[in-house]
């Protein structure tokens, strides 16, 4: 029978994201443990001012039970964590605050797993260079694309592949709405009709300007390549009143109307987000509703292409379990 080790977590940030993390490891910890030879164990949840420790097995408590929150050099040293996760909200003014924890965490030769990408764009390098003196490392597959393992292709899959380009429609929100505008819906109508289903957010600025479509390849970019995204420059085109034109028009082309980010080894640190008529055969043009796909661009080996994963908090807590597993789990033989 397969060795069992165990992987203490301390897990910051206990929105949907963090809960539907706890709950999949709760459901499913024991099948996790058979299957990949660890077992996740969640010591600890933080919030922004609360923190709980859990003994093993024991479910979160109401926050009414929760205590004051610890420095988490304390917080780690308590529970002996292996791994520090991250799944608080990706919004510049928690940008420093998540930047010094996960410092905090890889200093102590903690692995750092996050979904949250603010940081990410700022501190790339400090980041990687504590992790490289420590020994530890970092993972942002829920950074990426959620469920999509965009990330895991950029950083280890492609190499020696020569890949000189990436292009992307990582953003569900943005391909959900074209596609109803495309429809012969308003702008507004299709935005309510994206936050009805749960795909756009109640703000869903980020999402339409090109922003987060950017980020995303920002964060491929520099895995592929080893840019730094604090240094990358960002042209977007965003989806608004212009599109609504635009999307009907590419249709009667026998077209797609598509919000496509792209990055290219021969523009170093630029990424571009453009709306474009794909055509038959382009695998952005098959998209459906909020589904995401990144092609990666190999001239020798031929384009790479990783399409659907979940948009929601259960794709990007997945992620995080991945990527849990991937910097804990035993790796011998095939593994």
């Amino acid at each position: 029978m397969r060795e069992v080790s165990r992987a203490d977590v301390v897990l910051s940030g206990y929105g949907p994201v963090g809960r539907a993390f706890v709950a999949y490891l709760a459901r499913r910890g024991d099948e996790l443990a058979r299957r990949h030879g660890v077992r996740v164990n969640v010591a600890a949840v933080r919030a922004s001012s609360a923190q709980c420790l859990l003994r093993e097995g024991e479910p979160v408590p109401p926050r009414s039970a929760w205590s004051p929150r610890a420095p988490l050099e304390d917080t780690l040293d308590r529970t002996a964590a292996r791994v520090f996760v991250q799944a608080i909200p990706s919004s510049p003014r928690l940008r420093r605050h998540a930047a010094e924890e996960a410092l905090v965490a890889l200093r102590r030769g903690v692995h750092v797993v996050t979904a949250t990408k603010s940081h990410l764009l700022s501190h790339w390098r400090d980041l990687d260079e504590a992790a490289r003196a420590a020994g530890g490392m970092i993972r942002i597959s829920g950074a990426t694309g959620a469920a999509l393992p965009a990330g895991d292709l950029s950083r280890t899959s492609l190499r020696g592949m020569g890949c000189t380009t990436i292009r992307a429609c990582p953003n569900g929100t943005a391909t959900f709405v074209l596609d109803r505008l495309a429809e012969g819906r308003s702008l507004d109508e299709a935005i309510r009709e994206a936050r009805r289903r749960g795909i756009a957010e109640a703000d869903p600025s980020s999402d339409l300007s090109g922003a987060d479509a950017a980020t995303k390849v920002r964060l491929l970019a520099a895995l592929a390549w080893g840019w730094d995204p604090a240094t990358v420059e960002v042209r977007a085109e965003p989806v608004d009143e212009g599109a609504s034109r635009a999307a009907p028009a590419a249709v009667a082309r026998a077209r797609r109307l598509r919000a496509v980010a792209s990055a290219s080894v021969d523009e170093p640190r630029l990424v571009r987000v453009r709306l474009e008529e794909t055509e038959p055969g382009d695998p952005l043009r098959a998209l459906v509703g909020p589904e995401k796909a990144v092609v990666f661009g190999c001239p020798e080996a031929g384009d790479v292409v990783v399409s659907g994963g979940r948009s929601s908090p259960l794709g990007a807590a997945l992620a995080l379990v991945k990527d849990t597993l991937e910097v804990t789990a035993p790796r011998t033989g095939f593994l």
